[in-house]
């Protein structure tokens, strides 16, 4: 069980290229893959590596486990074969099989953008050559197309940059954020009836201090709520029990020079059941949720190691929690005394 008040680094793994890796992924078992410019470096759950793998050699857009066997890569598309998106057998290093939208009766391909996985489905965000912008729903057996909702004119989802399949109501939340869109979009999709179910946005509404940009969202389901932080590492919470709420800012944090801000890596967020994760430097903030109210969260833990330097990313898998730093190409593993007596400390 991750218990984030008690994780202990277990393992620190240095990556095999060089130059910064972009993205970290767990796996249910307890592996991970890292993004790294167009290769994807995947490490089982003991964290040894296996062979390195890439889509036509495009830089990753996103990856994730369908399976610990099995792996997802999300690209740019480059002429009707070139990139996409793609299941590859994570043992042998192979495609196995190739993702594509269907519009006006032909099958396409099409850039991937950010990626989602459910027990039966699949989902990306999709930006295609015609009219193929939107989101596209796969199943996992067949790797067939299932559904595919269509962006509309005001409310983007083909450039959407964070995924994120919530049980609890089963739904999809869908999140455009800068720089891939210049103002914010958060929506809920129900894709049983290929409805928006909930939405919230800051297009049109006066840029007040530290609500100018959110840099990322994670959404706590059962709490009703979706976690945000901005380009200021402030942390604030929106109500999904409504639609379009205000943010609720829990730092009101703002420096003195633009560059303090732009020179340094922006938070990244995760969550665990009533847990929430937020990078900020090169620490990982602990926040546990009273009476599954997120607006009320206490920070219980700080969890830092020396060497990496700032976080690029963080990720929740197999409980356990890693972290990709963007200083030096290694990533941190994290997790609770005793979960897994096999793995090394260092």
């Amino acid at each position: 069980m991750l218990d984030g008040n008690m994780l202990q680094c277990t393992n620190t793994v240095r990556g095999h290229a060089t130059g910064d890796a972009t993205a970290i992924r767990g796996a249910q078992d307890g592996g991970c893959c890292v993004a790294h410019g167009p290769m994807v470096h995947v490490y089982d759950w003991s964290m040894e590596a296996q062979i390195a793998l890439t889509l036509d050699y495009v830089n990753v857009n996103d990856a994730g486990f369908l399976n610990p066997e099995r792996v997802v890569i999300c690209t740019c598309e480059r002429g009707d074969k070139t990139g996409g998106m793609a299941l590859f057998n994570v043992k042998r290093g192979r495609l196995e099989h190739k993702y594509e939208v269907c519009h006006g009766g032909q099958y396409k391909n099409c850039t991937a953008g950010a990626l989602a996985i459910n027990d039966v489905s699949l989902f990306a965000s999709c930006r295609g050559r015609s009219n193929e912008y939107g989101i596209g729903c796969w199943d996992q057996v067949t790797g067939k197309l299932t559904h595919f909702l269509y962006e509309g004119p005001s409310w983007p989802l083909g450039v959407a940059c964070k995924l994120q399949w919530l049980p609890h109501s089963n739904m999809l939340m869908v999140a455009a954020l800068y720089p891939h869109s210049d103002d914010s979009f958060i929506s809920f999709l129900d894709m049983r009836s290929n409805n928006i179910a909930w939405s919230w946005t800051d297009a049109e509404k006066p840029a007040i201090g530290d609500e100018k940009v959110v840099m990322d969202a994670v959404a706590m389901d059962e709490c009703s709520t979706v976690c945000v932080v901005n380009q200021f590492d402030n942390l604030g919470f929106i109500d999904t029990r409504s639609n379009n709420q205000g943010v609720r800012w829990r730092d009101h944090y703002q420096p003195g020079k633009i560059s303090e801000a732009e020179e340094h890596s922006y938070s990244k967020l995760a969550v665990w059941g009533s847990q929430l994760f937020c990078s900020k430097n090169d620490s990982v903030y602990v926040f546990c949720t009273p009476d599954l109210d997120a607006a009320r969260c206490v920070q219980t833990a700080k969890l830092k190691k020396s060497e990496g330097g700032d976080i690029s990313d963080i990720a929740v898998g197999g409980e356990r929690l890693f972290v990709l730093h963007n200083e030096e190409n290694v990533f941190d593993v994290w997790e609770t005394p005793g979960s897994f007596s096999t793995a090394n400390c260092f």
